[in-house]
């Protein structure tokens, strides 16, 4: 069985300690050595950054989050253990934990130190793709003669790296997906290392499919009602059965139970800009009409700039006509955001000069010039709402993270709320 030692890379035998330092972080799994999709999670990041700063918070709960009407962005191990959790309202994280310390988010800080994790990243591989601020995907197939040593190894002198030049820490996943890979990333958390290979669907089946990525709450009450309150039993369903249960989605999510996925580990590219578009059914040309359109694409602009961890200095709208004529329109910004409530705001702006009874049959928005998320919406003395809505976005992203994007639906005007009638889902959106 291949194990090696955490704390020295020393590979072993069969043992309970490491014969080299006494390091009892062993790590063995038949596929150690041959593996090399990893997902990399950064361990409560914010307030493990916090706690590096401040040590004498070490051993305290700590909470990153608003006032008492806010809510917890993330919160740290600790906190955690009094049943805090990542979203939940300020007042009752602070009624289950009266003596947190409550840390508003330094964003600039926590950008710049994940920069850093990211530098070390693309020391290990050209195959790097960031997920969100505090995790990414990595792909070290070929990496063993570079770094003299199989991809197991070269991760956890990765993580022991990130510890010492950095003063937090990470958590490891290693499989042969990034299914599994992010799966196993979520185990044995703070500082895990853990790896799924051929037994991965056998340990999978006993777990509740709440587990899987995209099946929230409202998903698993559905599959429970149909008797698929387990992985193995929606991972045991055919295509077809898994389609007349579950509609056209059936079969991805009974794969997603098998532990398959296809999906490979693409470089991100440096951007120039951000942009997301639709094509009607049929034409529109009334203002009223074309909002609610061009509502969804600043929510979809605004999670893509947040995954890009780019901010929109500038907005370009789209119109394309009837007879297939376009109009580009651009605003640049005085302050950089990533909101979409910002976004719909100046973009209606520009829509209501084109809205003059011309028949549309496309309509796109873009972010064009970017800048860098540490400068988005900061507010000022004068604006101290956008801070606070900055907050509200990273808690309703942390519910979609959690429980996929159905559980909270905003509508025009920005406005948030559990599961709401969606409007009307755009039917060619790129």
């Amino acid at each position: 069985m291949p194990e090696f030692c955490r704390d020295c890379d020393t590979e072993l035998q069969a043992s309970a300690l490491c014969p080299a330092c006494g390091g009892a972080r062993i790590v063995r799994h038949p596929e150690l050595f041959s593996l090399a999709i990893a997902h990399v999670d950064c361990d409560a990041f914010y307030a493990s950054v916090e706690k590096r700063d401040r040590p004498e918070l070490a051993d305290q709960p700590v909470i990153i989050g608003g006032g008492t009407r806010g809510v917890v962005t993330t919160c740290c191990y600790v906190a955690r253990l009094y049943g805090v959790r990542s979203a939940m309202p300020m007042f009752k994280a602070l009624a289950l934990c009266p003596k947190a310390v409550i840390i508003r988010p330094d964003m600039a800080k926590y950008v710049e130190i994940s920069h850093r994790v990211r530098e070390l990243m693309d020391n290990l591989t050209p195959l790097v793709r960031p997920l969100s601020i505090d995790e990414a995907v990595m792909d070290l197939s070929g990496t063993e003669a570079l770094h003299g040593c199989p991809p197991a190894i070269t991760l956890n002198r990765f993580a022991r790296q990130v510890e010492r030049a950095l003063g937090i820490t990470v958590s490891i996943g290693l499989s042969h997906n990034r299914l599994l890979a992010k799966l196993a990333a979520e185990r044995g958390k703070p500082r895990g290392f853990y790896v799924f290979g051929a037994e991965a669907a056998a340990t999978l089946a006993s777990e509740p499919v709440s587990l899987l990525p995209g099946i929230g709450p409202a998903q698993a009450k559905r599959l429970s009602a149909l008797g698929l309150t387990r992985v193995g039993q929606l991972a045991g369903l055919t295509d077809r059965a898994a389609r007349q249960k579950l509609g056209d989605e059936g079969p991805a999510m009974a794969a997603r139970a098998r532990g398959e996925d296809v999906r490979a580990v693409h470089t991100d590219r440096v951007s120039k800009s951000v942009s997301a578009e639709t094509t009607f059914d049929g034409d529109i040309a009334a203002q009223t009409e074309l909002e609610p359109y061009l509502w969804q694409l600043c929510e979809k602009l605004g999670r893509r700039l947040r995954a890009e961890q780019v901010a929109a200095a500038g907005i370009v709208l789209k119109l394309k006509t009837a007879d297939f004529l376009s109009r580009t329109r651009a605003l640049r910004l005085a302050n950089p955001t990533q909101l979409p409530e910002s976004l719909f705001e100046f973009a209606k702006t520009l829509l209501a000069r084109e809205a003059d009874g011309t028949e549309f049959r496309l309509i796109g928005i873009g972010a064009s010039p970017l800048a860098d998320q540490a400068l988005a919406d900061q507010g000022d003395l004068a604006d101290t709402a956008t801070p606070r809505r900055a907050a509200r976005q990273a808690a309703i992203d942390n519910l979609r993270i959690r429980f996929g994007n159905q559980i909270v639906t905003r509508g025009v005007g920005g406005q948030a709320g559990p599961r709401r009638a969606a409007l009307p889902k755009p039917p060619a959106a790129k």
